[in-house]
């Protein structure tokens, strides 16, 4: 463990320095030392908010905590028997949601390792949590790269976490004050930790869009988290930050409800064969139903109004 007096000399060399503008950690210190007037030799415990308060954060974002529940108890069983917790944070940094095992709670809560710690940046300075919804990144905040001494002691992995609008939400976090967790260690935890970030992301969307498929869309990378979703007529009513910036895809730009196939590169090359599907899937479903429009309409979970459009835009005849 490196001294107070010797954590807070390294900060100050590191400042007055030119490191700032090569090295991420200390542009965060400089931040902690500057913007926020923050002292890393301060010894006083981090603050928390009060119950009431704590209800409320978690009131604001409560479609997320219900969409991370099994992301999280997944992660914890990965990392949980190596003295880890799972921390789940809003965009202020507070701790919300937290799974941890119950011989290390007295540990934990003293170290402010729990639900309505304030973790934001220019509360607690360079941490993993706080770092991570300034910079809007994954990261690991390891021991003596924490701003304040008192915080050198802890290993923290995090990921941020964005909602359906593609809008920093939460940030996801796995932290440790085990000696012997090492920084190769704590890169296999990153990895686990950025996987549920975006299961929990995926769920997300989903709830938002309950109506709706979620699709795929094509990425360089082959993203898993690129989703959009397509209401009954085939228009993109959503889409997730990953998607939205390898699409091109604005807010002003989804709000026109652009069809899917145009999106998607399927209109332009191939409109007629689009349409011929299109025309069999009605035919087949009024089939099922001897005609009925408003059961067609039903079971393909689109309005009796819209139906009768793509009958007449595609001249299918239909018994009433």
């Amino acid at each position: 463990m490196v001294s107070s007096a010797s954590h807070g000399e390294r900060i100050q060399s590191a400042l007055h320095s030119d490191a700032a503008a090569r090295s991420a950690l200390v542009a965060s210190w400089r931040r902690s030392a500057a913007l926020h007037h923050l002292d890393p030799e301060n010894r006083r415990g981090p603050g928390r908010i009060s119950d009431s308060e704590l209800r409320q954060a978690r009131q604001r974002i409560e479609p997320l905590i219900r969409a991370a529940q099994a992301s999280l108890d997944r992660l914890y069983l990965a990392v949980g028997g190596v003295g880890c917790c799972v921390l789940l944070a809003d965009r202020d940094g507070i701790p919300v949601e937290r799974r941890g095992a119950s011989a290390d709670d007295a540990t934990f809560n003293e170290w402010g390792l729990w639900t309505g710690t304030l973790w934001s940046e220019d509360h607690e300075g360079t941490n993993g949590i706080g770092t991570c919804l300034v910079e809007q990144r994954a990261l690991t905040i390891h021991r003596d790269q924490h701003y304040f001494s008192r915080n050198t002691l802890l290993s923290c992995t995090t990921a941020p976490i964005y909602d359906h609008e593609g809008r920093i939400a939460a940030a996801l976090d796995v932290s440790s004050c085990r000696a012997d967790l090492t920084e190769g260690f704590s890169s296999l935890i990153a990895v686990a930790v950025g996987d549920a970030a975006r299961r929990i992301e995926a769920e997300t969307f989903r709830l938002a869009f309950p109506n709706t498929r979620v699709l795929l869309a094509p990425t360089p990378d082959n993203s898993p988290s690129a989703l959009i979703a397509v209401d009954a007529d085939d228009l993109v009513v959503g889409a997730t930050r990953q998607a939205r910036a390898a699409l091109g895809l604005t807010a002003e730009r989804l709000a026109r409800r652009i069809p899917a196939g145009d999106l998607l590169g399927c209109a332009a090359s191939s409109e007629t064969e689009l349409h011929e599907a299109e025309r069999a899937a009605l035919q087949r479903a009024l089939a099922r139903v001897d005609g009925n429009v408003a059961a067609a309409a039903r079971m393909l979970g689109i309005s009796r109004a819209t139906l009768h459009r793509k009958l007449n835009r595609l001249a299918i005849s239909r018994a009433n």
